[in-house]
């Protein structure tokens, strides 16, 4: 069997999995990927309130609330911020514009996979989160944004 074969093997594996995860977990997956993406857009709108901006506008008021308050954490949590106040999100972005493309593809997806695992309120496994974010972001936010 080639690799090619292989893989996707595993992408029709992942696909297979992702359409039978309870509708929450489907939707923490993708608030993760959205405030990442977003998390990236913000370098570039320096002015906006950060967390209005990276939070999607499109969920409920409560997990809103919510995630003001887990995002500030997960950042500081990664080392990007080191204290929390309005400008954490701001540092944390600053902090990944200095990283090395690589390093901070890293970061990125590891900011994705704990904001979906604190939506998800810790439904998602790391290691689940790290595969199904990785193919929802391929297979269906790339779709839906290009």
């Amino acid at each position: 069997m080639n690799i090619k074969a292989i893989i996707n093997s595993i992408v029709k594996f992942i696909k297979n999995l992702f359409s039978k995860m309870p509708v929450d977990v489907k939707k923490a997956i993708e608030i993760g990927v959205l405030i990442t993406e977003n998390l990236k857009k913000f370098v570039d709108s320096p002015g906006a309130d950060a967390l209005t901006l990276l939070i999607p506008g499109e969920i409920d008021d409560k997990l809103k609330t919510w995630l003001r308050q887990a995002l500030p954490q997960i950042l500081i949590k990664l080392k990007l911020a080191i204290a929390d106040d309005e400008r954490v999100v701001a540092l944390a972005a600053k902090e990944l514009n200095k990283m090395d493309a690589d390093v901070k593809r890293a970061y990125l997806h590891s900011i994705s996979v704990l904001c979906a695992q604190a939506a998800s309120e810790k439904k998602l496994t790391w290691s689940d989160g790290v595969y199904l974010l990785e193919w929802y972001y391929k297979n269906k936010y790339k779709l839906i944004t290009s």
